[in-house]
């Protein structure tokens, strides 16, 4: 018997979901691709600044309820991109948790033109202010939740 084949995204969300795996935080493992003419230019989950130790090793640094000590894994897709050289506007980004205010800014600046996520996080304003831009917010849940 095969398996039915996976539709773009679902591959990509797929993908986002492996990424998430070496997330450092503990407290969410969220992973992100982004995306350009089905091919993946960036990968980023959340986790510490290089270099410092992580908060599965250390413990978290918390303000109002959340880690700050974390990079989240949308703005590590960005910043990987940025280092590498690769052009990010006009693409679509694939994340397990929809972005928080600061990351969707981010994107928005970045030129993302599509937010995929599996799940929503917590930030109900990016919704208008994407449509206001025209930035595509589309919920793809997470395979086997």
């Amino acid at each position: 018997m095969t398996t039915p084949r996976a539709d773009w995204d679902e591959y990509f969300m797929s993908v986002a979901k492996v990424v998430a795996t070496r997330a450092t935080c503990d407290r969410k493992h969220v992973g992100a691709v982004i995306v350009r003419d089905r091919t993946i230019l960036s990968t980023g989950y959340n986790g510490s600044i290089q270099g410092l130790p992580h908060c599965d090793e250390v413990g978290h640094i918390m303000e109002n309820g959340h880690c700050v000590a974390t990079i989240h894994a949308e703005m590590n897709a960005v910043i990987q991109a940025a280092r590498n050289g690769v052009r990010i506007e006009g693409s679509s980004i694939y994340i397990t948790a929809s972005p928080c205010w600061s990351c969707f800014k981010c994107l928005a600046n970045a030129g993302i033109k599509q937010i995929c996520y599996g799940e929503f996080y917590r930030d109900e304003r990016t919704f208008a202010i994407a449509a206001t831009l025209g930035i595509a917010m589309t919920l793809i849940p997470l395979a086997g939740q």
